[in-house]
């Protein structure tokens, strides 16, 4: 998340049937305000999320949102938390929260360090439980006065290695065609005390401009074997890396999977900025579709007043993938947007949220919680917002929403606007 966004801010292949489940059922879930009665210290107001579940305890869940704001529940998301994070190297969002195996909470984010440049590391602070301390923070090495940004991370499936990756500019919103935008990882085997040098992992660099030609919203995820996959999107369409040595090698240049119809920049009316970047997740679990690969983003190829959500699956670790299929089962011509996915990786089943604008003529706005339990071969659909948001489009309400899910306990995360505020909400869904 940069300066340019927060200056905005005021206050051949196989095709898959889909069997159609629901047009979209009724709401039936508690939301939870998470933000309820706090005053964050910030002036940025709470939006892009990260969630996530204690594997050893899923009572404990732990969320972030810009710019520097911790949240966390020890009752399954009924009551939270809400701390501001400090680090000596500065804390400017992109929050992205994780747990490891032995119940660790990692926050991982942008920097913004007095001594040297603004964003110019990923840094991640590591706490052993949900509320105890925060360590000061880790990095991978930083290159100069270069931007590091939107990074994402991805854990191991059996040890506590954890995967990064991220977007390196060599100068944020440079017009000049010699500066360039790269996809960029690293790796810690000793839970973020330590981290590989940065490599970069595209043949095919970007512009600088924060837009369709830049190379953003770069994905990791582990297979089950320890297989390294990464999506992206920019000017060559959506595309893939692998490696099979811990990140050592990768593929000679990245696979293409798919265009990106109309870029991955979007305008969704009533929407400060809209974009449809891919997220990645790997089947990990002992289901009927472990080592699938699924990828998930949105993007108006129907159209600029219909926005959908796509998925696309590879069941051979990327060589192949299926067409895209539309997620969303509403009749065309309405707006879907901010998808985000994930896996449980206990019953493999996929979980989305996204906001809905398909039971609306304006721009009022619901939540979604959408569910496969065969692979991404049908889809039901739930409305869990209890009511609907109108957003003002002078203020910024993020990029993505986010969703958890472990074992039947799923925490989708997103802010809605009310006369122009933003507050965190999630529900509280448990099969």
């Amino acid at each position: 998340m940069k300066n340019k966004r927060y200056s905005e801010i005021i206050g051949c292949v196989s095709v898959l049937t889909v069997l159609v489940f629901s047009s979209c059922q009724g709401q039936i879930y508690k939301n939870i305000e998470i933000t309820k009665n706090w005053n964050s210290k910030t002036h940025f107001q709470v939006c892009e999320p990260s969630i996530a579940i204690n594997p050893l305890n899923t009572n404990e869940v732990v969320a972030g949102s810009i710019l520097n704001n911790y949240h966390y529940s020890k009752d399954g998301g009924k009551t939270w938390v809400n701390k501001s994070l400090t680090s000596p190297y500065g804390v400017w969002g992109d929050p992205v929260l994780t747990f490891d195996r032995s119940g660790k909470v990692f926050y991982f984010h942008l920097a913004d360090y007095k001594i040297t440049s603004w964003i110019d590391r990923i840094v991640c602070q590591v706490a052993p439980t949900i509320d105890q301390p925060f360590s000061e923070g880790t990095f991978p090495k930083p290159n100069g006065s270069k931007a590091q940004d939107k990074h994402w991370v991805a854990l191991h499936p059996s040890s506590n290695t954890l995967a990064l990756t991220w977007t390196q500019f060599d100068m944020y919103d440079s017009m000049e065609p010699e500066d360039s935008s790269n996809i960029m990882f690293s790796i810690s085997k000793d839970q973020g005390e330590n981290w590989s040098d940065p490599l970069r992992i595209n043949k095919f660099a970007g512009d600088c401009l924060d837009d369709d030609e830049t190379v953003e919203g770069a994905v990791p995820a582990f297979g089950p074997n320890g297989q390294i996959y990464v999506a992206w999107t920019g000017p060559k369409g959506l595309v893939f890396q692998k490696s099979l040595d811990e990140g050592k090698t990768w593929l000679p240049k990245e696979k293409l999977i798919t265009d990106h119809p109309g870029g991955w920049t979007i305008n969704v009316p009533g929407i400060n900025r809209c974009n449809g970047l891919p997220i990645l997740v790997c089947d990990q679990s002992n289901g009927p579709n472990r080592g699938a690969l699924y990828i998930n983003w949105a993007d108006q190829r129907n159209g600029d007043t219909d926005t959908d959500i796509w998925l696309m699956k590879s069941t051979d670790q990327g060589e192949t993938w299926s067409a895209p299929i539309r997620v969303n089962q509403d009749k065309p011509g309405k707006h879907q947007f901010f998808t985000w996915v994930t896996i449980d990786q206990i019953t493999g089943c996929l979980h989305f949220v996204y906001f809905d604008r398909r039971k609306y003529t304006d721009n009022q706005t619901d939540v979604v919680w959408c569910k496969s339990t065969d692979g991404g071969m049908s889809f039901v659909e739930t409305c869990i917002s209890e009511k609907p948001f109108i957003p003002t489009q002078s203020v910024f309400i993020g990029d993505y929403l986010n969703i958890a899910a472990h074992n039947g306990k799923i925490r989708p995360i997103w802010p809605r606007m009310d006369s122009g505020k933003l507050s965190l909400w999630t529900a509280l869904i448990n099969e």
